[in-house]
């Protein structure tokens, strides 16, 4: 895809929620607004919602994204999903709390 070439200094302004429903469910929601991105691009601000399971020592995290990079500079600058087309990604983590 052509896009106007990307200055390799970018920002984003990330705002995160959470919200408890129970003792042990959770849901939570991320979004992420580009603030420099170059006209043209194909990549989109990632928007995420998931769902927390706390199990005593264990905790399930079920996240649906529109951003497949997992670490920071992806999730955050390379998202090509698109929810209203149902073009979204599923992710799980497990975390063992000792």
């Amino acid at each position: 895809m052509n896009f106007d070439s990307q200055d390799n200094t970018q920002y984003a302004l990330g705002l995160g929620a959470r919200y408890k429903l129970t003792n042990r469910w959770s849901i939570n929601a991320d979004y992420g607004y580009h603030l420099n991105r170059a006209d043209g691009s194909p990549f989109v601000n990632p928007l995420s919602i998931g769902f927390d399971l706390e199990t005593g020592g264990h905790v399930f995290q079920l996240h649906f994204t529109n951003s497949q990079p997992m670490l920071t500079n992806g999730f955050l600058s390379q998202g090509t999903g698109d929810w209203t087309d149902g073009r979204f990604f599923f992710g799980f983590n497990l975390v063992r709390v000792f």
